[in-house]
């Protein structure tokens, strides 16, 4: 499990934080409350750490406190509370998550007692947010490692669960990158696929992604454990003419279905490249396979996309997802990508369900599967078996 890490009470209200802290504590959280941010922000802030953070506060407010944070490049997670309206706290977590901070919670004051305890509580205490999820401490890779590492095949996958949120069958699985460094160890994709995409390295490692899932998937069927690979795909891969015909020759040579292979492609991707692609994509899908827009609200054209490219299965945004409860405008994002979907014949999938709440509200709104940390976290091959076999 891990020991829990420091918690830190940024409130010019002394009360109130004194409050939080003996909430925290009385959960076996170690707390410190600070009510100046000058002070708070001269401390040593290396180590993970947890910030609840009031954005009304004099001299140095909230918002200058995010923004230091920031530069300092802290590794944290964040809690946001303050008196203002919830627009406020909404565009101050917009702020945030745009620095690429992971902000748990935004809550209006007086905050509701048994939220702030259950949000501390659904903390991993494995350190995955902090690893997976902010990513600030990245490695120093260079290109030339990288394509080393495709040639070597260091790259591997991770697959987290797809579940049919009506009978919680496994339908499929994400396949997510990883690479297995021999000194720095595992590097998450947040490190790498910049440097591909700028290193004109982007095709071959999707390549290299490609044929470890369809070679999964051919290993799977032989075991009787058939599931729906899905994996991510970039803008340049969907404007290859050659992509097509290169991945039916492939799942022909290991006698999968094209139907058990799904192909993620982000909207952004799409809206940067859209005839070219749309010629792709097209052909991708008369010859069987599935194709899944990927981060569904995020970009600019997206009722755009669905219109003119032959999608069949539509991803709402984590980013939506895991805010649902709490803000509202989220809240709507989702019921309308919900909405969308169901009238043009598309299975949903939400990302970024972490809760029971949130699945019990997207199984009432409709949603046709779910992907996220309430169920299981992404996970290599032979751990997956196992909890597949441990869930039947």
């Amino acid at each position: 499990m891990g020991s829990k890490p420091q918690l830190y009470i940024l409130d010019d209200d002394a009360q109130y934080a004194g409050l939080l802290v003996e909430v925290a504590a009385k959960y076996g959280w170690s707390v410190i409350a600070e009510q100046n941010a000058a002070t708070f922000l001269s401390l040593d802030l290396t180590e993970n750490f947890i910030l609840v953070l009031d954005l009304h506060m004099p001299e140095i407010d909230g918002i200058e406190v995010i923004r230091a944070l920031a530069d300092k490049k802290a590794n944290f997670l964040l809690i946001l509370i303050s008196g203002f309206d919830e627009r406020v706290l909404h565009s101050a977590q917009q702020l945030a998550e745009a620095h690429k901070i992971n902000v748990l919670a935004s809550m209006v004051k007086p905050i509701n007692i048994q939220r702030f305890v259950n949000i501390l509580e659904s903390i991993p205490m494995g350190g995955d947010q902090f690893s997976e999820k902010n990513l600030v401490a990245t490695p120093s890779v260079t290109a030339e490692e990288l394509q080393q590492a495709i040639q070597q095949h260091q790259l591997v996958l991770y697959y987290q669960p797809q579940l049919d949120m009506k009978t919680g069958e496994l339908l499929g699985v994400e396949a997510l990158v990883r690479w297995k460094h021999p000194e720095l160890g595992l590097i998450f994709p947040g490190q790498f696929i910049s440097l591909a995409e700028r290193s004109d390295l982007i095709g071959v490692l999707t390549e290299e992604i490609i044929n470890i899932a369809v070679a999964q998937s051919q290993k799977w069927q032989a075991m009787g454990f058939s599931t729906v690979i899905s994996v991510n795909v970039s803008a340049d891969n969907i404007t290859s003419l050659s992509l097509p015909e290169q991945l039916i020759t492939l799942t022909n040579k290991h006698e999968i279905a094209p139907e058990a292979f799904a192909l993620e492609i982000t909207e952004t991707s799409v809206m940067e490249k859209l005839t070219s692609s749309l010629d792709v994509l097209n052909r991708l899908r008369m010859k069987g396979f599935s194709l899944s827009i990927d981060d569904f609200g995020t970009g600019y054209s997206s009722l755009t996309h669905l219109y003119q490219a032959p999608f069949r299965v539509l991803k709402i945004d984590q980013s939506f997802v895991m805010s649902m409860l709490e803000d509202k405008e989220a809240m709507v994002i989702v019921e309308v990508c919900i909405m969308l979907g169901k009238k043009m014949g598309m299975t949903l999938v939400a990302e970024g369900v972490e809760t029971q709440e949130v699945w019990d509200k997207l199984r009432a709104l409709g949603c046709d599967l779910a992907q996220g940390y309430l169920m299981a976290k992404p996970m290599p091959e032979d751990e997956l078996i196992q909890w597949a076999k441990n869930r039947q």
